[in-house]
């Protein structure tokens, strides 16, 4: 296992921090550029989303930072409280996350794609793929805490965050400051250090019992797991799976056995397949799995990059 995964990702960096800035009146939706600047230089903030138009404004995007999708409808009422909200600390943000707003009625496909069943519902899309949700309205020191800990989580991972933030505080002259970091997450890191994976497990647990959002949690929670099956993970299952290529169980525990035998690229391969061969409730699990994979490396890793790129194909 050594070198296989990287346990600097559960680190606690601090309990959640909200971003700094004065609001603003959202960007309109215009068509990005590459670099995700608006014309003129300022950072888009806020896109108004199509069918047509989801794979350069959502997918293309959250290769570099987070896109928080934002599925609506206009005559949903909670639906008129949330999104001001969210444009509000999009706007705060400065690029450092983008606002995705979906209208439900006008693009049926892509609400079928994220299994939308009631809205307002938020979706949140990091490297291609979604990393966590939630549905209703939520008051708006909720949401700047929720966003917060977003950032936090993947900052590390998506360096168009880090950029984002530089680029305002030299605008605002803001200097950082440091928050001490969450006891809870350092009792995870202290029973993660003595091996002791059900209790840093449950550790992570706790914290998302309290805050379901809390993506650094969700994210170590995924990395502790593995590395609880990769102490018995089978060699053989590889063998098994290749001859039950349509076995969604087999194929999961053969891509844990690749990993840890840091067959990373062979694993994100095996995974992609198995979505792209199946449906429903398998299509799900496969998925599901190939994605905490993706979760014990950094997203700027070429192998995630690629992979992520895959499954967008196989999935879209």
């Amino acid at each position: 296992m050594a070198g296989a995964v990287d346990l600097s990702g559960l680190k606690a960096r601090a309990e959640a921090r909200p971003p700094s800035g004065s609001p603003g009146g959202a960007p309109g939706a215009a068509a990005p550029p590459a670099d995700g600047a608006a014309p003129g230089g300022a950072p888009v903030t806020v896109v108004d989303v199509t069918e047509a138009s989801f794979q350069s404004d959502v997918i293309e995007r959250s290769m570099t930072v987070p896109v928080v999708v934002d599925l609506w409808a206009e005559w949903c009422q909670p639906c008129k409280q949330l999104s001001p909200v969210l444009e509000k600390l999009a706007a705060e943000g400065g690029g450092a996350w983008v606002l995705a707003k979906i209208d439900v009625d006008a693009n049926p496909r892509i609400s079928q794609a994220f299994q939308v069943q009631s809205i307002p519902m938020v979706v949140v899309v990091a490297g291609g793929q979604p990393v966590t949700s939630f549905q209703g309205a939520q008051p708006e020191p909720q949401l700047r805490e929720w966003i917060g800990q977003l950032l936090d989580a993947l900052r590390e991972q998506m360096p168009g965050i880090a950029e984002a933030e530089a680029r305002a505080g030299a605008q605002g002259g803001a200097e950082p400051v440091e928050e001490p970091e969450d006891p809870r997450f350092v009792a995870a890191e202290e029973a993660l250090e003595q091996g002791d994976y059900a209790g840093a497990a449950a550790a992570y647990e706790q914290i998302l019992a309290s805050e379901p959002t809390n993506a650094e949690a969700q994210a170590a929670l995924a990395q502790v797991r593995f590395l609880e099956r990769a102490e018995s993970a089978d060699p053989s299952a590889i063998a098994r799976a290749d001859a039950a290529p349509d076995d969604v169980d087999a194929q999961i525990a053969a891509a844990d056995a690749q990993v840890a035998a840091q067959d990373v690229t062979g694993a994100f391969d095996r995974l992609v397949q198995t979505v792209a061969r199946t449906a429903g409730d398998d299509r799900d699990r496969a998925r599901t799995h190939l994605v905490e994979l993706f979760e014990l490396f950094g997203t700027e890793d070429e192998r995630v990059t690629t992979a992520r790129r895959a499954l967008a194909r196989a999935l879209y």
